[in-house]
């Protein structure tokens, strides 16, 4: 498998375990905001963006760094004792999917040398209330062996 795509699975994995508040749907397709259950939110879609990839050492090894982002969609359920507004859903996913991604920083992948992950990027979306929706970029810079994809 490429690295690609092992770090993508990888991340998609540790969202799936992080601790609430987690995202109740996890894919790595596109989906259509109108058509999910209520009880498919907090809803997450995450692809790996772009990649640089640059000869760092003699020997064949090179480094890359590849873009993955998450996009996280929130409702707000309005319930009285429940976090209520769109606002306060979506800091608690941002900051908890922050923490997630740097808990395992590494992405604990044996092909690869070495690997760290950190979120550049949080961009807030505006949507018509009770949704509301922001992107995560994160960079994983890892090291390989020239000649892995």
């Amino acid at each position: 498998m490429s690295n690609r795509e092992d770090i993508i699975k990888n991340v998609i994995t540790v969202l799936e375990d992080m601790t609430p508040p987690r995202p109740a749907f996890i894919t790595r397709e596109p989906f259509d905001v109108e058509k999910l259950a209520i009880t498919q939110f907090p809803a997450v879609l995450v692809t790996t963006g772009n990649e640089s990839r640059e000869d760092y050492a003699m020997g064949g090894l090179r480094r890359g760094t590849i873009e993955v982002t998450i996009r996280g969609i929130v409702r707000s359920d309005g319930r009285v004792g429940a976090v209520q507004s769109v606002d306060e859903k979506r800091n608690l996913l941002i900051e908890r999917i922050e923490e997630t991604l740097n808990t395992q920083r590494d992405r604990e992948l044996s092909n690869l040398r070495a690997a760290t992950t950190h979120v550049t990027n949080i961009e807030i979306i505006e949507r018509t209330p009770p949704l509301g929706e922001f992107v995560i970029t994160a960079e994983v810079m890892y090291s390989f062996t020239k000649g892995a994809v």
